[in-house]
């Protein structure tokens, strides 16, 4: 179950593959300046997935224009995420809950996917500037894409 709306949202500091390595992503350098759309997918390499993302990178403009960031987490590695990106020219900000612990703090851990292990489930945030959760969605399976009309009248 998502964390509630109207709940303070779990900072997390999460690594992201850069050119020059591993770099830092704290969602808390968002409050203040800008809203941010947390997006939770399962696993990178997967057809879902792969279709959510460059569906949101197609539309990262519109996002951009609401005053949002967008930020993907998912439990693979850095490494493997920047693989997937590159190969499907992904540009969204993609971060590492390898740990799963921010997945379990946002309470969307999808237990068992495929009989291969526990993942984060497909879900989408929306977090106002001021670190306070504005939407929570978790999908009712992760085939199914969260409802990005309802994320983005969430950031209007």
């Amino acid at each position: 179950m998502p964390i509630a709306v109207g709940s303070k949202a779990p900072d997390f500091t999460l690594k992201s593959k850069a050119a020059d390595g591993l770099k830092d992503i704290k969602l808390s350098d968002n409050f203040g300046k800008k809203q941010t759309v947390l997006l939770f997918f399962p696993l990178a390499f997967t057809g879902v997935c792969t279709q959510e993302m460059c569906d949101m990178t197609a539309g990262l403009g519109g996002y951009e224009k609401l005053g949002a960031d967008v930020i993907a987490i998912s439990v693979d590695s850095p490494f493997a995420q920047e693989a997937w990106a590159t190969a499907n020219k992904i540009k969204l900000t993609i971060v590492s809950d390898l740990n799963k612990e921010t997945t379990k703090a946002y309470g969307v851990l999808f237990p068992g996917l495929a009989g291969i292990g526990d993942t984060s489930a497909r879900a989408a945030f929306v977090i106002g500037k001021d670190g306070v959760v504005k939407y929570a969605e978790q999908t009712a399976t992760p085939k199914d894409l969260p409802n990005f009309a309802a994320v983005q009248a969430a950031l209007a």
